[in-house]
């Protein structure tokens, strides 16, 4: 008999042992209630059924060891994505126009600036598309049109700052290697929102850029 299928013969030993002893009539079953999640989260089909095997190779392990504690953690990420939850783009300029100008006084040039991209992209009706940077100093305003496109658009908002970032797997997410893994920044910002096509303003501090720019090979375009 192999490891794990010992373990898992003991554990399940265990569990009969305690339900027995009264230890665990009213404790819920982890492994039910993160099918639950699974069949709730409404994944695609190649998604669900790499979740539901994460879950069958859960099931096979011990609860305490570190193994399972990255399988879990894989498998609540999976079902904390929102999948399905998409924000309806509201593409009607003059109350985009309307909402700029409450918010913010003056700043005519940005403002057309954006308005002429939102008109772009309601024209072209494509999902890709440029990204516009907002370049300037500290208090100009740039986090807040960030809030106000977000207003115009109807899009959750949500703010990912990078100031600070040297390791490039705080954005696209850690090997599942590792203990403690954890996905990127955007999938955690989706998640926290719990919608898709947020409108996410990307805070990059300069004087990172000049830290990395000091480092041997370090090259700035």
């Amino acid at each position: 008999m192999e490891k794990s299928q010992r373990e898992y013969y003991l554990n399940e030993q265990m569990k009969a042992i305690q339900k027995e002893l009264g230890e665990m009539d009213d404790a819920p079953d982890e492994n039910e209630a993160l099918k639950r999640k699974i069949d709730a989260a409404k994944m695609p089909k190649e998604a669900k059924e790499k979740t539901e095997a994460e879950l069958q190779k859960l099931k096979m392990m011990s609860p305490m060891s570190a193994e399972a504690t990255v399988v879990r953690g894989y498998i609540d990420w999976m079902v904390q994505v929102p999948w399905n939850a998409r924000s309806k783009v509201k593409k009607d300029l003059r109350q985009a126009q309307e909402i700029l100008d409450t918010d913010h006084y003056g700043l005519e040039r940005v403002k057309d600036r954006i308005l002429e991209y939102l008109a772009v992209q309601s024209r072209v009706n494509k999902i890709k598309g440029p990204i516009l940077c907002l370049v300037g100093p500290p208090g100009v305003g740039k986090t807040s049109l960030g809030q106000s496109i977000a207003k115009a658009t109807g899009r959750k908002y949500v703010r990912m700052a990078l100031g600070g970032v040297r390791d490039e797997a705080e954005i696209r997410g850690h090997r599942r290697t590792y203990i403690g893994s954890m996905p990127g920044k955007l999938i955690q910002k989706m998640a926290k929102v719990g919608g898709q096509k947020p409108a996410v303003p990307v805070g990059r501090d300069r004087q990172n850029v000049f830290r990395h720019a000091r480092r041997p090979g370090f090259r700035v375009a």
